[in-house]
């Protein structure tokens, strides 16, 4: 949850009954922190289970050995969930299997799954079209009946803003829901407001694909920002982003665009009128609440059934 995943958030999730992540990139370069020390000060808030977001992605190895420091990092401090995404999960499973931990990966579709699955993953986190930041092209029933078929665990990803779509979720067979715009509108997450604000005004039909930020398809709020500059790569960076050779090349530049891009919009608000992320859940969020209310109520509904 790039760029909002602060220590607080990643603690109140965890404390309220869910898994808070880290997001390894936010904790460090966004929230100030010594990457040990980020999570011991998330383990000063919350003694339950965290998780850890690994980008597998290898624009670069000077990129891929700073990730395998973080996750060496995370390990020593006890953190034995893992969530791997853009890439091969092999040497992440490999790595935390030794000290029986866990590794689900993103997928947005079939063939991506059979490969995960061959990497050694656990489950999936199935990132459908109603996510927010990299969202996937299917369904959320239809991305589901694709991946039963692998029988492994599934979550769901995407358009999870109230207990009626989490409960909605839980009855198609997912086993969970990873969330993450409702928690950009708690008090918890330190994003600023206008973010927050953002997020409570939009409805589903504001949400847009633009491939400007990193290459892919990220979901968005349709700012007037996001009209005047449009969504669609150039040309020449979508020849770049499709070539074996330079895809790699132009995920890395991408990536470091986008790292200030998504930072300013996060903490300096509209003066930057840069992309604020947001999925399609922002439909029936309306107010600004503390974490544990909003997964008590998830809870309180999931009982009824």
């Amino acid at each position: 949850m790039y760029p909002c995943s602060n220590p607080e958030l990643v603690a109140a999730v965890s404390e309220a009954g869910g898994i808070g992540i880290i997001q390894p990139v936010s904790l460090q370069y966004v929230y100030k922190y010594e990457y040990r020390a980020g999570i011991q000060k998330i383990r000063s808030l919350t003694q339950k289970p965290i998780g850890m977001n690994v980008l597998t992605e290898q624009s670069s190895n000077a990129y891929l050995e700073r990730m395998k420091l973080w996750v060496e990092i995370a390990l020593e401090e006890g953190v034995k969930f893992f969530v791997s995404s853009l890439g091969n999960p092999r040497w992440i499973v490999d790595r935390v299997s030794q000290v029986g931990g866990i590794v689900y990966h993103d997928v947005t579709e079939l063939k991506w799954a059979q490969k995960a699955r061959d990497g050694g993953v656990q489950g999936f986190i199935a990132v459908n079209n109603r996510a927010g930041g990299h969202a996937g092209p299917k369904d959320p029933r239809v991305l589901l009946e694709e991946l039963q078929v692998l029988n492994l665990p599934v979550v769901c990803a995407g358009g999870i803003g109230t207990e009626k779509e989490f409960v909605a979720a839980m009855r198609l067979g997912y086993v969970g829901v990873q969330i993450g715009t409702r928690l950009i509108a708690t008090e918890e997450c330190s994003t600023h407001a206008d973010y927050k604000a953002a997020v409570l005004k939009a409805h589903a039909k504001d949400i847009v694909l633009t491939d400007k930020i990193s290459g892919v398809p990220v979901a968005v709020i349709n700012t007037p920002y996001v009209q005047k500059v449009g969504t669609r790569a150039g040309f020449f960076s979508r020849w770049l982003l499709k070539n074996s050779r330079t895809k790699h090349l132009m995920r890395g530049f991408y990536t470091i665009s986008s790292f200030f891009k998504l930072r300013k919009s996060s903490l300096k608000g509209n003066s930057y009128l840069d992309y604020y992320q947001a999925g399609k859940s922002v439909e029936g969020i309306d107010r600004i609440e503390p974490v544990r209310a909003i997964i008590d109520r998830f809870m309180k509904e999931l009982r009824k059934i």
